[in-house]
């Protein structure tokens, strides 16, 4: 009997933690889904004792007025009529601006197969709100947008086999065809993990083949499907821990210092951006700056680097500015004499076609 009360007052104490307004909005929600919740699972759910679980069913029928009924058969509430918003909860600007911009994070799917499921799901989410939260929410619309760059083509049937895959833990079985590669390999994986890095989505799972976890973009994977065959949810696989040595999605088994420094134009464009965990930001007397980080690989870090032409300079790792020299000369090669293009015969000196 002590050991019940101890528990229960545990309980009470974590629960408090815990807004009340917070916790019966995830009532209603699974009131909502029809999941017929009690005061004994939302006690044991939310870390609240029994007596309190009633207490917020109470308000919530009472106060709220929500036609909340007992079910003595599947021994839990529901609603006895649709419901589609909570009543009397004002959504803040704050929610309304984060809501704005989920909005228009849908737009980078504009025309493409993940469009019309997106939309589906904000315009739920609009259907909580009043007319006077429609139309501030409408007012941020305006002045807020996104501008993605090269977004990928994504394919809603490949997105509904991955994720019932990844949620079963079902081997997948798929052709996958790497960059410049003209023919594809046959795969069968155990699926990870589904993430979006500059607009591409990738698949991370173990190549049962390779005996090693694998990145494999969505856009290459032909021929996809379900097997017969499950497997056993990895214990110790975390997706940051697999990426916290890379710059992006390409991982290394290297150790790399890189030390770059920036003129003065470069730092102010740079400054306040967040490229790795690891990076350390140092002011330069002169206006410039020292970005400093550690990682596995240097193809992604060369890349931006070039990209930041003379305006950078890598102090370190000298494999990165052996790197960056050999691409100059293949660069000097390229367009410091006549052009030849890889398709076909044609030349042309530096100064025009």
């Amino acid at each position: 009997m002590k050991k019940t009360k101890s528990r229960n007052q545990k309980a009470e104490r974590g629960g408090r933690n815990r807004p009340p307004l917070e916790r019966m909005k995830k009532i209603f929600g699974l009131l909502q889904d029809g999941k017929y919740p009690n005061s004994s699972s939302v006690a044991k759910e939310f870390g609240v004792g029994i007596k309190t679980a009633r207490r917020d069913f109470d308000f919530m029928r009472d106060r709220w007025e929500l036609p909340i009924a007992y079910d003595e058969l599947k021994h839990g509430y529901y609603f006895t009529t649709p419901v589609s918003r909570v009543p009397g909860v004002p959504v803040t600007e704050k929610e309304l601006f984060a809501l704005c911009v989920a909005h228009k994070a849908i737009e980078q799917y504009q025309g493409t197969a993940l469009q019309q499921p997106l939309e589906l799901a904000f315009q739920k989410c609009m259907g909580q709100l009043d007319d006077q939260e429609r139309f501030t929410l409408q007012n941020l619309d305006d002045v807020l947008s996104f501008r993605p760059f090269a977004p990928e083509d994504p394919d809603l049937r490949l997105f509904e086999i991955i994720t019932e895959a990844i949620r079963k833990r079902q081997v997948l079985q798929f052709e996958y065809r790497k960059p410049g590669e003209k023919t594809a390999d046959g795969r069968r994986v155990n699926p990870y993990h589904l993430m979006q890095f500059t607009n591409r989505w990738y698949l991370l799972a173990y190549d049962r083949k390779r005996g090693a976890i694998r990145k494999f973009v969505l856009g290459r994977m032909r021929e996809t499907k379900l097997t017969a065959e499950w497997f056993d949810a990895p214990k110790k696989f975390d997706a940051k821990k697999f990426f916290e040595s890379s710059l992006g999605v390409m991982t290394g088994t290297g150790d790399y210092e890189v030390v770059i420094e920036l003129d003065a134009w470069l730092t102010d464009i740079l400054r306040g951006r967040h490229w790795h965990p690891s990076q350390v930001w140092k002011e330069l007397p002169g206006g410039g700056a020292h970005l400093s980080m550690r990682l596995s690989c240097l193809e992604e870090i060369e890349q931006w680097v070039l990209s930041w032409g003379t305006r950078a300079t890598v102090i370190r790792p000298v494999e990165l500015r052996d790197r960056l020299f050999k691409t100059t000369e293949d660069l000097w090669q390229r367009y410091g004499g006549p052009m030849v293009l890889h398709g076909g015969s044609a030349s042309a000196s530096r100064t025009g076609l």
